[in-house]
């Protein structure tokens, strides 16, 4: 016996696109992903409120002295100190930007565009280190400088990111050396 082959069972058409289907299901996904935005944008107001007793930033002073560093780099957030997850929203400062530090005698100035700036005086500095991440976002060993800071009743960490990362080492032990000054004066 001989196989048969057939070829062709005979002519059909493409199948026709269901669109109304296809409409709903991107009418729905865009929904969901509106949700979730929703959801999120809550959470950060939210997390600002619970952190409402955090009292407003200090302004630059008028004349903070002369330059003892600058950088210029990324401003990544801050957290509540030694809990690199826990982020601080209020006042702007879990907002991320570019940003430029000067450190002076009188404190640290972070200038940010698009975002609040802030001023760190000399006596609230508590340490500077090098770290792998604050709240969302993580780097290579070293790769983030983080100062702490006490605002208020809280102790906060800042991190920051240099365009230079070969200048982050520079910060650390001038920062420390300062704050160690400012200790024993106290």
């Amino acid at each position: 016996m001989t196989p048969v082959i057939l070829l062709a069972a005979g002519k059909e058409s493409a199948e026709v696109t269901d669109w109304a289907a296809r409409i709903g299901w991107v009418v729905g996904l865009a929904l969901f992903v509106a949700l979730v935005y929703w959801l999120m944008r809550e959470g950060w107001k939210w997390r600002g409120t619970l952190q409402g007793d955090l009292p407003e930033l200090h302004g630059a002073p008028d004349d903070p002295g002369p330059a003892k560093l600058t950088l210029s780099g990324r401003y990544h957030g801050s957290t509540t100190a030694g809990q690199w997850l826990d982020r601080i929203v209020a006042h702007g400062l879990g907002t991320r930007s570019r940003a430029e530090l000067t450190l002076t005698e009188a404190g640290l100035d972070v200038v940010r565009p698009g975002a609040d700036d802030f001023f760190v005086p000399a006596q609230a500095l508590r340490g500077a280190r090098l770290d792998k991440g604050i709240a969302g976002k993580v780097l290579t060993e070293g790769g983030l400088l983080v100062v702490t800071w006490a605002h208020g009743e809280r102790l906060i960490d800042s991190g920051f990111r240099s365009d230079r990362a070969a200048e982050h080492n520079e910060w650390v032990e001038t920062l420390n050396q300062m704050i160690n000054k400012t200790e024993g004066a106290r």
